[in-house]
């Protein structure tokens, strides 16, 4: 009997959530209303910061595109080991098995008249460690690993502080 009453609870549970997203659904004047679907105030406030208004079961329309950051100077890196940013637009880059447009300037025998940083010797070692005369096919796919940067803000605040900086506000005589 327990069980049965227990079963029968989960499925009203159930049910009268699944009203509330349908009447969000269904009548999207209603809302912000309390009496819509029945359901609280809280379960009638289904999106999130990054969407906007449209609710989660919505698609919204596309974000703009965004400029991309086209210098020559290279960016600060916020943590140790992180992989360097592309400085520049890769749009009409061709990287797939048969070519990659980044060798043309990052390639060790094209750096001196590209100007362009070389690619680090680490891509030039196998997962055994061994040097190798050519770059790795492991590390052959650049934005895997590398990506372009856009001028665009953060999309949600945030308190990051990079090494650098922290090590900067430590405190004389604390632990680095």
């Amino acid at each position: 009997m327990i069980r049965k009453a227990a079963i029968l609870l989960l499925a009203a549970a159930i049910a009268a959530g699944t009203g509330t997203i349908a009447a969000q659904t269904v009548n999207p004047d209603l809302r912000g209303t309390i009496g819509a679907g029945g359901g609280t105030p809280a379960a009638q406030t289904l999106n999130s910061g990054l969407r906007g208004p449209t609710p989660l079961n919505d698609e919204g329309p596309a974000a703009p595109m965004t400029p991309m950051r086209n210098t020559s100077e290279r960016e600060v890196r916020n943590y140790p080991e992180q992989p360097p940013v592309i400085p520049h637009s890769i749009d009409g880059y061709q990287i797939d098995l048969q070519s990659n447009k980044c060798l043309s300037c990052h390639a060790r025998a094209r750096t001196a008249e590209s100007q362009a940083p070389m690619i680090s010797i680490t891509h030039f070692m196998d997962r055994d460690g061994q040097f190798l005369a050519s770059i790795s096919p492991r590390r052959f796919f650049c934005t895997s690993c590398h990506v372009p940067q856009n001028v665009v803000g953060p999309p949600v605040s945030n308190d990051f502080v990079d090494i650098d900086s922290m090590l900067t506000r430590a405190a004389p005589g604390g632990r680095r």
